[in-house]
């Protein structure tokens, strides 16, 4: 696996001269355990960039304190060192806030967004609570909020099909550095404020996607995302929950191709 001159991990896949696209993990993930069951439907037909967010997976811990605008700067140095001028930029959950972010401080590297499963203005109270939560777990690392997590990221019937690849999601979101998942995980809920009615507005073609039972990135996140970009799309999905993308990766695959080929133009 390739590193980046900072120590980002990454995976280029795909025709040659393609247009590309860019896939960005959540907290505590890594691009192969988010994006392997639809790495195969972009590749066909885009340049695929993955990579592994500051400290996760494969990638190097960041040498300053995460923030949105240091994961977004991780992001664009990735794409400059691969000389990848524009870019539609897919973001999972906090990669849902970092290609916002990339997009509001660098708009003319973006071709496009695709915003899932992603958080967005809470109201103060639900604000200081999931802050509050994000400082009293920092101490026990991913261990001391991965079973919660997993029973509110899939179904069920998920859980009782497919235990090996809810039993692998766990590993991989246990073997992160408990500091810098604690910091990421302040970011994560922290970060939202700065991309409340974004300044400078976004004016990139977006779709919106999240799970009709996703409890962290609710539907109305995800109409308020939309609402503050000129023409955004909005899908949401019936029945799943966050980790809807890993349920069924071909579906949201298959809806995000259709959004880019709309707008291809």
């Amino acid at each position: 696996m390739p590193l980046s001159k900072n120590g980002t991990a990454y995976e280029i896949t795909g025709p040659e001269g393609a247009p590309v696209v860019v896939l960005i993990h959540g907290l505590g993930m890594t691009y192969q355990s988010t994006w392997g069951g639809m790495g195969d439907a972009f590749s066909a037909r885009y340049r695929v960039l993955n990579y592994d967010l500051c400290g996760h997976g494969a990638s190097a811990l960041p040498s300053v304190p995460p923030s949105l605008t240091v994961l977004a700067e991780q992001l664009i140095g990735l794409m400059d060192e691969l000389d990848i001028r524009q870019a539609t930029l897919i973001g999972f959950s906090l990669g849902g806030m970092i290609n916002r972010r990339v997009a509001m401080d660098h708009p003319e590297r973006v071709a496009a967004l695709v915003i899932l499963n992603s958080p967005h203005e809470r109201s103060a109270e639900a604000q200081k609570l999931v802050e509050n939560r994000a400082r009293d777990s920092s101490q026990g690392g991913p261990e001391a909020v991965i079973d919660a997590n997993l029973e509110r990221w899939l179904t069920p019937e998920f859980h009782a099909k497919f235990s090996d690849q809810v039993k692998m999601l766990r590993d991989v979101v246990l073997a992160n550095d408990h500091q810098n998942y604690a910091r990421h995980r302040r970011v994560l809920a922290e970060g939202v404020i700065e991309l409340i009615r974004p300044d400078p507005p976004i004016q990139h073609p977006t779709l919106v996607m999240t799970c009709e039972n996703d409890t962290g990135s609710t539907p109305e996140m995800s109409r308020t995302i939309a609402s503050e970009i000129e023409g955004a799309q909005v899908i949401i999905v019936p029945d799943l929950k966050h980790l809807g993308l890993v349920e069924k990766p071909i579906y949201f695959a298959n809806q995000i191709i259709d959004f880019l080929c709309k707008n291809k133009d």
